[in-house]
């Protein structure tokens, strides 16, 4: 099986809803370190992209391949969602879109987007694995994705799967949840919980500077 423009269009519609389902955790767990903003903004913008493929799709002009889907996921996070999630998502879709331009994606072309969608929100956000961002999510489900694609696993099954949070309180870290087919990391992305976010540079207003 090979993923096209019809999956990337599914993908779009699948991680608006897990967006809308997830807003209101997403938005508390901003709360303790940010705005609390951030379930809204994303909430926002997937649903704006989610209208702007429908758009496309009604009128014969839905892009021919993934890279053309994800280009709009990118530009339209870029212009909706507020604050740093959208420049660092709408890099990372971007990265993913540019990695390749083939009308379908194999293994291979599905690991190398996670891999550069990865390496531009970390570049973006000046942020790595460890740090307690979005790069915690988003860099395992890219290591998850070569690994399994080494062993021959293909397109579908080198997607990662979303983690379930755990109770809070339990101390325990989050189990790997059911496979979800079509879903690029942003599931996961969008069910991680997010101590704080990846800055864009050492001057924004939302960076907090760390006391000695």
């Amino acid at each position: 099986m090979s993923l096209d423009a019809a999956w990337a269009l599914d993908w779009a519609r699948r991680a608006a809803l897990l967006a809308a389902e997830n807003r209101a955790q997403l938005t508390e767990l901003d709360r303790a370190i940010g705005d609390a903003d951030h379930g809204d903004n994303l909430d926002r913008g997937m649903r704006a992209v989610v209208t702007k493929l429908d758009a496309a799709q009604e009128t014969g002009n839905l892009p021919a391949t993934p890279e053309g889907v994800l280009k709009v996921v990118a530009t339209t996070l870029m212009a909706t969602v507020g604050g740093a999630g959208g420049p660092l998502l709408g890099t990372a879709f971007l990265k993913a879109a540019r990695s390749s331009d083939a009308s379908a994606w194999g293994t291979q072309e599905l690991v190398r987007a996670l891999e550069e969608a990865t390496s531009g929100l970390e570049a973006r956000g000046h942020a790595t694995s460890g740090d307690k961002t979005m790069a915690d999510a988003w860099r395992p489900a890219a290591v998850a994705a070569r690994e399994a694609a080494e062993i021959g696993e293909d397109e579908i099954r080198s997607l990662p799967r979303p983690r379930r949070p755990p109770p809070r309180g339990s101390g325990h870290r989050a189990a790997p949840g059911p496979p979800r087919p079509g879903l690029l990391p942003g599931g996961t992305v969008l069910r991680a919980p997010r101590p704080r976010r990846p800055v864009l540079g050492s001057h924004s207003p939302g960076r907090r500077r760390r006391r000695p």
